[in-house]
């Protein structure tokens, strides 16, 4: 569905909505702390995985162009229940995303104040940013370009910061983590089951071509935008993260804190005011905030056509009063869901004794995130195949061997990084977190429940016409 009214998205505000999209400054940190091995990813990850992908959803995204998305380009090519487990898992993994971002941005006021922040005062602030995320939603990419825009430029300041203070540091004080043989840069056993991270922070190309209702000429700016967006963002990803690399020692990270655990580290070395630490913290909260929103401008749009199209259940259709183009249902949902898991959150603090609650939030969301692009790669295929004759404004270049390379190297890639999110090898053998493992598999369960359920409303549809 094409939305009306004067389109008011620019190029520019394409490009750096790619990388507010992209770019996810609270990643930076977990991927220093695979080591030195790190770069080996980053290097793979960027040809094997990061440069298929951005062809796939160029080329998608500018031949069936709308607010379907993801969603859209699976149900053309395998049907309404891949469509429906693939919206299921994309929108899923948003609701954990907020709700994982509201209890982290607490801790990082808690870390850069030096104080502790009840629950009675944390709890509500935490439902506060969860509703302020789920409100701005409720408004188009184009009305939230201004704060799209400065989120982005807030990001670019923290990660080139990261990577200037980091090289200064190691320059002047020796390098934290000295590469001293070629076998340190080689991917270890300590470090595998951080693959999933280097490819989240990649994901979201697709987000943005789901706006191209409110642009111009999405047919010319889309393919523009990903380029110069996935450019950029790899460019700050590999910085900030060298930077960390060399200057941070990797005992000194923590999943939840490590960025800022790295700027305070810079700055108590280097004779900083801590005053900064404050200044970077609410940056850094602001972000939190306004990627959130830049994501559900995309997924609120892909689970409203999901459910239009009888894969999400009606409310995810439902809209905002006077608008035909506003996915309130979408947008409450995400805060109902997220604020369960927020009220939730100090119950399993105490019941597992797990005191990184952000971490294990945040992980299951990167497994069902993952889950939900598992399938695009060979809907591209298969839509070469099927659809040949429609206009691709954007076509990857190449014969079938390089397709058949696009399409299931980053597959293979998706695949291992979920199975080593959930097991691990360690000296004493496998280890498996078999909290996130029920988690993944209650994620399945409900899924299909639900493409099952949905798919009963369209058969009934489709009898009484």
């Amino acid at each position: 569905m094409e939305k009306t009214g004067k389109k008011k998205f620019r190029l520019l505000d394409a490009v750096l909505a790619a990388v507010c999209i992209i770019l996810v400054v609270e990643a930076a940190a977990p991927s220093a702390a695979i080591g030195n091995s790190q770069y080996f990813w980053w290097l793979l990850m960027l040809v094997a995985f990061f440069l298929p992908y951005g062809l796939v959803s160029a080329e998608l995204g500018t031949t069936y162009t709308g607010e379907g998305g993801l969603f859209d380009w699976v149900k053309r090519a395998f049907g309404r229940k891949w469509g429906s487990r693939v919206a299921w898992y994309y929108w899923i993994n948003f609701a954990l995303w907020m709700a994982s971002l509201a209890v982290l941005s607490t801790g990082v006021i808690e870390q850069a104040f030096g104080i502790t922040i009840p629950l009675y005062v944390a709890l509500p602030a935490q439902l506060a940013f969860v509703w302020l995320v789920s409100w701005l939603s409720n408004h188009s990419v184009a009305e939230n370009a201004i704060l799209i825009n400065l989120a982005t430029v807030f990001k670019i300041i923290i990660m080139v910061s990261l990577g200037a203070f980091g090289i200064y540091f190691a320059v002047t004080h020796g390098v934290a983590n000295p590469i001293e043989s070629p076998a340190d840069l080689l991917p270890g056993v300590d470090g595998i089951s951080f693959i999933a991270i280097i490819i989240f922070n990649f994901l979201g190309f697709e987000v943005v071509t789901t706006f191209a209702g409110d642009m111009e000429n999405p047919k010319r700016q889309i393919p523009k935008a990903l380029l110069l967006g996935g450019i950029l963002v790899a460019a700050f990803y590999i910085f900030a993260s060298f930077g960390i690399g060399v200057a941070v020692p990797l005992d000194e990270l923590t999943a939840s804190g490590g960025l800022l655990d790295s700027f305070a580290f810079f700055f108590d070395n280097l004779g900083i005011a801590s005053v900064f630490l404050i200044v970077v913290a609410l940056m850094f909260v602001y972000t939190l905030v306004i990627n959130l929103l830049s994501w559900a401008l995309g997924v609120n749009y892909v689970a409203m056509y999901a459910a239009d199209n009888h894969a999400l259940p009606k409310v995810f259709g439902k809209r905002a009063k006077g608008s035909e183009d506003t996915p309130f249902g979408a947008s409450m949902v995400n805060g109902v869901v997220a604020s369960v898991l927020v009220i939730a959150a100090p119950l399993i603090t105490t019941i597992t004794g797990n005191e990184e609650i952000f971490w294990s939030f945040f992980a299951l969301q990167i497994i069902t995130l993952l889950a939900s692009y598992i399938v695009l790669f060979p809907a591209f295929l298969k839509l070469r195949r099927i659809d040949p004759d429609i206009e691709r404004p954007f076509k990857v270049k190449g014969g079938p061997v390089l397709l058949n390379v696009i399409t299931w190297v980053p597959l293979v890639l998706l695949v291992v990084s979920l199975f080593f999110c959930v097991t691990w090898p360690e000296e004493e053998g496998w280890f498996v977190d078999w909290t996130l493992l029920v988690g993944a598999l209650v994620a399945v369960v409900a899924g299909e429940v639900i493409a099952v359920l949905s798919g009963r409303g369209a058969s009934k549809e489709r009898n009484l016409s």
